[in-house]
């Protein structure tokens, strides 16, 4: 199968069985990774720490990378045969660095989850003068994945699962402006650009991967309190139900959106390892499920479930690949 004979995978629930309350354990179940090989950026924190003991129990080897390898070396403490490696995402030659060393062991990669991420940070800028959360969030990630690509197609078999976020609802990508340059910095707005840029990266990546038996799944893990919102304030938290009476962050009331960790974790562990997507691609998931689509007209419901059509427009995702490549400097070896 070439790229002209890709066939995309319906935007459409498969009615899995699981739900909103299902926990990446529920979801492993069984399943033997013995043998595989994982790479979890963001992997010794919040969501990716969680993901990288499921999948560490189940038998696969896990590479974290980290910006700080003191920090991560006592969250993955507990998790057998774990391998630290240092990585900045907003760093192009920290990234390079990181990707040769493994690309060096000659080793496949069955699983590459890309979950390190910021949200909603005061305008910054990385070396190249690019706004930091479409850099760390989606260039950064691009070009991680561009360089280990020869260790995808290696494993003959993998899936590169990309988390994004409801946030994607805020807006698509503005290539006439896509660092601010033109407009106030607003950094919600700067936040669902850079996750739907992670939607449309699974989608073309898909694409492209799907006849190199490399599948791509983007992935909304839903409300969770973790350390992502350490530049939000109490009353920024307070609006989205994550502070109790007491000033703590944590959710306060349970919803299909609002989950605890081991929840959060479920639909991204459900894409890197569940049978009841082989063959499929592209799509983007919430709920241990695929999301159903939104009309644009619902924009203003707040907290309604799904994918909203700039998120899954082949064109943008074109377009946007092409915009990466130019300002990464990096293309994929396909």
């Amino acid at each position: 199968m070439d790229k002209a004979n890709w066939e995309r995978t319906p935007q459409w629930p498969l009615n899995t069985g699981y739900g909103p309350r299902t926990t990446a354990e529920e979801v492993i179940g069984n399943i033997d990774l013995n043998g595989k090989t994982a790479i979890v950026t963001g992997g010794y924190a919040g969501l990716g720490l969680e993901v990288s003991r499921v999948l560490a129990k189940a038998g696969a080897r896990i590479i974290v990378p980290a910006r700080s390898l003191q920090k991560a070396e006592a969250a993955v403490a507990s998790i057998p045969g774990v391998e630290l490696a240092e990585l900045d995402l907003a760093d192009p030659v920290s990234i390079d660095r990181f990707a040769h060393t493994f690309e060096r062991s000659g080793r496949p990669l069955h699983i590459l989850v890309n979950c390190a991420g910021i949200m909603a940070t005061s305008e910054q800028r990385d070396g190249r003068g690019y706004e930091l959360q479409f850099a760390t969030n989606h260039l950064g990630h691009f070009q991680l994945t561009a360089r280990l690509w020869p260790a995808l197609e290696r494993a003959n078999g993998a899936r590169v699962v990309s988390v994004s976020s409801g946030a994607h609802r805020l807006g698509g990508i503005n290539f006439e402006d896509l660092n601010f340059l033109s407009q106030p910095y607003d950094k919600w707005k700067a936040y669902g650009q850079s996750k739907t840029a992670t939607a449309l990266f699974a989608l073309e990546l898909d694409k492209k991967g799907a006849a190199h038996h490399v599948r791509a799944f983007s992935v909304h893990p839903g409300t969770i309190v973790t350390d992502l919102s350490r530049h939000l304030s109490d009353d920024e938290m307070k609006a989205m139900g994550a502070l109790d009476e007491q000033g703590q962050r944590t959710i306060t009331k349970m919803t299909s959106e609002h989950k605890t960790i081991p929840e959060g974790a479920a639909t991204i562990v459900w894409c890197a390892v569940s049978k009841q997507l082989d063959g499929k691609g592209g799509v983007y998931c919430q709920n241990v499920d695929i999301a159903q689509p939104v009309p644009k007209e619902r924009i203003h419901e707040p907290g309604i479930p799904g994918v909203f059509p700039w998120a899954m427009d082949i064109q943008a995702a074109e377009r946007l690949w092409q915009l990466s490549e130019k300002l990464t400097g990096v293309s994929f070896q396909i």
